[in-house]
């Protein structure tokens, strides 16, 4: 009797990852690129079915293919699916076709897995949240095979972007969030004329930057609307670009706070533009960090400080991806001698989770897409992620403690360590009073790291094996660490 397939939701992504490359481009004068995209579904029965685009005919996409020229006469409650590309949300093709996302709400399919988002500014995250406005989970790719998916989409990622600026569509009325919508009694003149200049500049555009045509780029990524032939700022290009936004939306900004060894505290307020912030905090910081440095209590090694990229690169996460919808808080800086600590609030964007920002694997994936774009193109956010790469290769790279995510709402802080030896200045000092020498030092080395055996760990520190495993389970007692298996493949996880 043969055995049901095991659910395996890794072998499936990287089966539709497979199924992508067979996409066949329909043959097209205009040199527009097509997206090659895989569908894979998993029925209840354990059958596997995979679909990619163009595979029966020109152009149909894979989804399209897999569920109505496939399955069309199936009944699919309780199946699964996969697609390497966010399903096209409902307007998005030419009536009468339907949106992939609503033949999967259609098809009764209510756990779906998705590689990478719609590129598109107007289109952006709103096949995601209809799939799950209508009752479906929403899981993403694993993030190394999202980086593949866009390696191999390249051409036709850049091609969306240029396209999502010069098309006459209009955009989806899905709505991800309230500051999508005009802000009455505003006009473009409320616009920061250095803000948008250095919008201008960084993105190269060459329309001129008082031209109906630079407008019409604004428009068409959701920054302005028309209303009765007169052009509004959005909640987000008031974001952006407002002169004074906080007038309007009181959660604009960022507040920033120094806390110096003396006790003294010196505070700034950053309300202006939101893409003027990360270089006005930078010119705030510049120099003050090393003043906040104690150096009458010890003697310091030398050793690396905090690089002010991953200070820049936490303010951005933090502007670009809080929840607007909490309009009682702001984002914050909150600078010690230890620690740089950047608070946003909302927790982590559905489908990600606190564990997978904690690893340093989380999928890439945008609260604010207009936000996320207008960022990008700036120069200041990594083009779909998080930051992940150099929030975490950076520390490790200097000796660093790893950065760590925390949730207490309503906000989502990210905590950077700005010495190798803050790892134990910032431990409890009931915790830190139970360590001795030798395992304060190998506690500055673990935190720098996401897990370690007792092989590593005691060459690393020079240790006999008796030390070091005494050491590792000191760490275990304590919270620090985290023993995962058994014998010879024991590995130890550090807890942050």
């Amino acid at each position: 009797m043969s055995r049901k397939p095991k659910f395996d939701a890794r072998k499936l992504m990287e089966l539709a990852v497979e199924t992508m490359r067979q996409s066949v481009h329909e043959p097209r004068n205009d040199g527009k690129n097509g997206p090659l995209v895989g569908a894979v579904l998993y029925k209840p029965d354990g059958t596997i079915e995979t679909a990619s685009r163009g595979e029966l005919r020109d152009g149909d996409h894979a989804e399209y293919t897999l569920l109505e020229r496939k399955n069309r006469q199936s009944i699919l409650d309780g199946s699964m699916l996969f697609a390497t590309l966010e399903p096209c949300a409902p307007g998005s093709r030419r009536h009468p076709k339907l949106g992939c996302a609503e033949r999967i709400v259609q098809a009764r399919i209510k756990n779906v897995w998705i590689g990478i988002e719609d590129p598109d500014p107007t289109v952006d995250r709103k096949g995601i949240k209809y799939l799950q406005d209508s009752g479906v989970t929403v899981h993403m790719f694993d993030r190394d095979l999202q980086e593949l998916i866009r390696i191999e989409n390249k051409d036709f990622l850049v091609q969306a972007l240029e396209r999502a600026e010069n098309t006459e569509k209009a955009p989806k009325m899905i709505s991800l969030s309230s500051l999508e919508l005009p802000v009455m009694a505003t006009a473009i003149k409320d616009f920061s004329s250095e803000a948008l200049e250095q919008y201008h500049t960084i993105a190269q555009y060459r329309d001129a930057l008082d031209s109906p045509s630079f407008q019409r780029r604004l428009l068409l990524q959701g920054l302005l609307k028309d209303d009765n032939g007169k052009l509004v700022p959005t909640g987000f290009g008031l974001l952006l670009f407002g002169k004074e936004p906080r007038d309007i939306l009181r959660q604009a900004g960022l507040l920033g706070t120094i806390h110096y060894p003396d006790g003294s505290e010196e505070t700034c307020d950053f309300d202006g533009p939101t893409v003027l912030i990360p270089g006005l905090v930078e010119q705030w910081l510049r120099n003050k960090l090393p003043n906040t440095i104690d150096r009458s209590r010890m003697q310091r090694k030398q050793s690396a400080v905090l690089p002010f990229e991953l200070i820049r690169e936490a303010v951005v996460n933090a502007l670009v991806h809080r929840d607007y919808e909490i309009t009682g808080a702001k984002c914050q800086l909150v600078v010690t001698e230890d620690t740089i600590t950047v608070k946003s609030p909302g927790g982590a964007l559905a489908p990600i989770t606190l564990e997978q920002l904690q690893s340093f694997n989380a999928p890439m994936l945008s609260r604010n897409p207009e936000l996320h774009y207008v960022f990008a193109r700036m120069e200041l956010a990594e083009e779909r992620g998080l930051g992940m790469k150099s929030l975490r290769s950076r520390p490790a790279e200097l000796g660093l403690p790893l950065p760590t995510y925390t949730y207490q709402a309503p906000y989502l802080s990210l905590t950077l360590y700005r010495h190798p030896e803050s790892a134990t200045r910032v431990l409890p000092p009931e915790v830190r009073d139970l360590l001795n020498k030798d395992e304060l030092a190998g506690w500055e080395h673990l935190s720098s790291t996401t897990s370690t055996n007792m092989a590593a760990y005691s060459q690393f520190m020079g240790f006999d094996s008796r030390k070091a495993q005494r050491h590792l389970k000191q760490f275990v007692d304590l919270g620090l660490l985290r023993r995962v298996g058994s014998g010879r493949l024991t590995i130890y996880q550090v807890i942050r």
